[in-house]
């Protein structure tokens, strides 16, 4: 029997109209437009408004990717959800999602992986393909970090807005097309460096609270330098184990992390800026909801082209990091 191939048949995406500009955060706390673009290249980030949540959102990607796959709910033999903002402690936001979808009986889990989630639940979702166990996947990468964000600390609040993003991924016997490689890793000894502290080490209290320790902590300069260095590894290793060259690249679509991290990146391995997607100046980190929400918008704009190689690359809390490489 043919070895499948988990193809990337369908992507979508979804952010909140409600918009929150460098101006309108200059008046929260004290920081201006310019020295925000200047040190991350956010101009303006999406915040989810009443009513609206990480499912509700993830629901809404799911639909579009379903519906640019050409397949329905019923199709689906699995989903997964990446988040670190979920609907509840429990049950998983999948389960929300698959209920929301009309769905009683697929399993749905949720894989926490922060800004890496969405590359982690791809690995999964390809393996599950790869073995025959699934024909239909539906990965999901959805955020809503402005709850998790502490509007008084300037300089985590300018970094984080609120999105979702999702592709189904189809099983396949063209060996030469869909997810080529993909790789996970993780280091928990860094775990200081991002951080949100509610759980069995820290419950919920009003010390807590008080002490502003339920928004997510954040040592800005050793993760800005944690993400130049793994960036580039990633990129590195995709090439390495696919034998591709710079010029075989179609288009690198990284976790939206900050501006000067790309730019650095590309610049040391000799990769032209065009070479990478960038939608951070619209919507500013959205962990793992950023690449899936990249995809779409790239897939959407004519960016991406049959035969097209794509690599993807993220990093985040735990501290983990992933790549990924897809022929289109």
């Amino acid at each position: 029997m043919s070895q499948k191939r988990a193809l990337i048949a369908g992507t979508g995406s979804f952010v909140p109209e409600k918009r929150l500009t460098n101006d309108q955060l200059a008046a929260m706390v004290d920081t201006n437009n310019e020295w925000i673009v200047q040190r991350t290249g956010i101009r303006e980030r999406r915040i989810v408004s009443e009513g609206q949540t990480t499912a509700t959102m993830a629901t809404a990607a799911a639909r579009q990717a379903l519906a640019a796959a050409e397949l329905t709910a019923q199709d689906l033999d699995l989903i997964i959800c990446a988040t670190i903002t979920p609907e509840m402690q429990f049950p998983s936001t999948a389960c929300f999602v698959a209920a929301a979808l009309g769905l009683n009986s697929t399993p749905a889990f949720d894989v926490t992986a922060a800004c890496s989630g969405f590359l982690y639940a791809l690995d999964v979702a390809r393996t599950y393909i790869e073995a025959g166990r699934a024909r239909h996947v539906l990965v999901m990468g959805a955020e809503t970090l402005s709850r998790a964000t502490d509007y008084q600390d300037r300089a985590s609040c300018i970094l984080f807005g609120d999105g979702a993003g999702a592709v189904v991924l189809k099983a396949s016997g063209q060996a030469e097309r869909g997810i080529l490689h993909s790789r996970i890793f993780a280091d928990g000894n860094g775990w200081e460096m991002l951080h949100c502290p509610p759980g069995s080490r820290h419950p919920i209290s009003g010390d807590l609270v008080a002490s502003r320790k339920q928004f997510m902590q954040i040592k800005g300069r050793e993760v800005y330098k944690f993400a130049v260095q793994r960036f580039t590894e990633l990129i590195e290793d995709a090439m390495r184990q696919c034998h591709l060259k710079p010029q075989d690249i179609g288009l690198i679509v990284p976790h939206q992390v900050n501006q000067r991290i790309i730019d650095s990146a590309m610049e040391r391995l000799g990769l032209t800026p065009d070479k990478a997607f960038v939608n951070i100046d619209k919507y500013g980190n959205t962990s793992a909801a950023s690449i899936p929400i990249a995809l779409d918008e790239a897939w959407r704009a004519g960016r991406i082209h049959k035969n097209d190689v794509l690599v993807f690359v993220a990093f985040g809390a735990g501290l983990t990091w992933a790549n990924a490489v897809v022929r289109v």
